[in-house]
This record gives structure tokens, sequence and C-alpha cells, in this order.
């Protein structure tokens, strides 16, 4: 409960109890005593009534009085209250927006004077952040594209050499060990240049009309490739023809991540279902898998960076950034994402964007 409201009950409360002693009051001395007073005999108590009826005006006052500190208490606070909810409107997109100021020299306009420069402090902190995650990057990302190339070579030449099969087998064993490391690392560096640029909104998005549905069918055929390993059953279980607004490009590397993952943390001979359907003037895309193990309740934190899943029966690989891409990507075009699973172990992404009008 905020304060006002706090106040507000605090006020009424107090007006409500001096109205019924105003009340309570006016009725005894006006009507009670009168009457009493009358079985005695004594009628003429006009000259003795007035110092009470005054008395009865000033503490019917009260009330009024009560109803201008509650106006004025309002009125003080109202600063306060506005401050808030500029406040709960502060993320990482606007912490250079500056706090509505009174410029009154109270201790509102005061706080909001230490906010602005705490909200400075914070930008700077953040633009540091995403500037050494960018320089950092890009520093990883040349040695090992170097790197990448070398191996790629001595794995080529050791297939073409004349050494021993037994040694051509064990160092192309290793270099192809290596080389899986090096391109692992070299998708770590991809997905963190992205998510650093997209935090400063230096990654543009086209804005073109897209056919989400010819997507979603794209989806389904590379989710039928993916499972093959494990023989999944991928089903489309419902469908239509949906035109949305956005970045292709992006779309695309969305499903793939989802689809990825859908047949990733999978069992053998389990399932994925894909779903497309309008809801209201949103285009709603769930995908739902079987899971072996229950999901952690803590579904959120599957968004956060360098967060997996477990699947006790594949040797899953990755970086644990796909989600994060993901849901920087739905809310670039306006949409939400959302995470959720039931006792029957299935888990489900659930998707909506905006329709194209």
């Amino acid at each position: 409960m905020t304060i006002t409201r706090k106040l507000g009950l605090a006020y009424t409360g107090l007006s409500t109890v001096s109205l019924l002693l105003v009340v309570w009051l006016a009725y005894h001395e006006f009507v009670v005593e009168p009457r009493e007073l009358a079985q005695y005999g004594i009628r003429d108590l006009d000259r003795d009534s007035w110092p009470e009826v005054i008395v009865v005006l000033f503490l019917g006052l009260t009330p009024i009085l009560l109803g201008l500190g509650w106006w004025w208490m309002n009125h003080v606070l109202r600063p306060l209250q506005t401050l808030t909810q500029v406040l709960e409107r502060i993320d990482v997109q606007n912490l250079r927006q500056p706090l509505p100021r009174t410029m009154n020299g109270d201790e509102v306009d005061k706080l909001s004077a230490v906010f602005n420069a705490m909200l400075e402090r914070l930008d700077e902190s953040f633009h540091r952040i995403h500037a050494f995650s960018l320089s950092a990057s890009h520093e990883l990302k040349t040695p090992l594209t170097v790197m990448r190339a070398q191996l790629e070579d001595a794995l080529h030449e050791k297939k073409e050499g004349a050494d021993t099969f037994a040694e051509k087998a064990a160092e192309m064993a290793w270099l192809e060990s290596q080389l899986d490391e090096v391109h692992r690392l070299s998708e770590i560096v991809e997905s963190l240049m992205l998510l650093a640029r997209s935090d400063n909104g230096l990654v543009p998005l086209e804005r073109r009309a897209v056919k989400l549905g010819d997507l979603v069918r794209e989806a389904v055929c590379d989710a039928e490739i993916l499972a093959h390993a494990q023989q999944l059953a991928v089903h489309l279980i419902s469908y239509e023809d949906l035109l949305i607004e956005g970045d292709r490009h992006r779309l695309r590397q969305l499903l793939l991540v989802l689809t990825e993952n859908a047949a990733k943390y999978n069992y053998p001979r389990g399932r994925v279902d894909f779903a497309l359907e309008k809801i209201g003037e949103m285009a709603e895309l769930t995908i739902t898998n079987t899971v072996q193990k229950e999901v952690s309740p803590n579904l959120d934190s599957l968004f956060d960076p360098f967060v997996r899943g477990e699947n006790e029966f594949t040797q899953t690989d990755g970086c644990g950034l796909g989600l994060s891409i993901a849901r920087w990507i739905v809310i670039a075009h306006g949409g939400s994402i959302q995470l959720s699973s039931d006792s029957a172990r299935s888990f489900t992404v659930r998707i909506r964007l905006p329709l194209l009008s």
C-alpha cells in the first residue's frame, strides 16, 4: 500500500470519527439535554445555548480542516508519485532520460537530482561495458579466424600426406577436435558481438512484409532434418498464412535457434510440435518438445547468457546464448516470448508478434 493511500485512510478515519462526535454532541446538546431540562420545567434556554452552538460549530470545522490537510498532503506528495512512475519506466535503453524536477529546492527535488546523477553514472558504466564487450569480441575474432584457417589447412594437408594410417588418424582426430573448439569459440564471439551491438542499438533491422507461415514451414523442415538422429516425431499442429513486418533474416535465425533447442533438449523417439495461429491482432507461434527431465521452475533464467538446459541423452553443444538472442529478436520486432513447462514433461516456447495491419 502506498504512503498516499495510507494517509488517505488515516485522514478518512479521523474525519469520520470527528464527524460522528460532532453529530453526537449536537444531538446531546440540542435534543437530549433540552428534553431532560423540560421535564424539570426549565424552558427558557436561548440565552444559555449560544455558547454551546458556537462550540459545536467550532468542532464541526474539524472534518473540514482534516479534508484540507489531506488535500495539502496529496499536493505535496504528488511530485513523489510522478517520480515513482517515471522511475518504473527506466531501463537500459532510456538511462539518459532525465527525471522531472520541481526546482523548488525541497526534498523531492533534491531526490530527483540525486537520481539523475546516479542514472548518468549507470549509463556511463553500461556504455563502458558494452564498449569492452565489442572490443573484446573484435580482438578475439581475428586470431580465431586465423587459427581456424591454419587448422583447416593442416587438416587438409594431413589427409593428403604419406604418414602411416594410425599416425594420420590420430593427428586428424586431434586437428578435428581443435577445429571444433575453434568453431565453438567463434560462435561465442559472434553471439557476444551481436548481443553487445543490439544493446547499443547498432544492429539494423529491415522492416518488410514477411510471410511468417513460410518461415514456420522452413523451420519444420529443419526440425525434421535435426530430428533424424534421435528419431523424433515432428508435427505441424495448426497453421495459418499470417503476414508480419520485420527482418526475415533475423526471424529465420530466431526459428533456427528454437528448432535446434527443441531437437537438442529432447530424448530418443520424442516429439516436436509446431503451431501457428492468429490471436487477436497478434500472430502466436508455439514450439513444444518433450523433455526427459523436469525443467527448472525458474524458466526466465534460461534467457540469461551462458545458462543452458540439461539433456542426459546427448552431449549438447553450444554456448548458452541462443535464447538470449531469441529474446532480443522478438523484442526488437515488438513481440513477446514466454517459456512454460507442464507436469507431462513437455517444454513450450510461445512467441507473439504483431500482425501487419
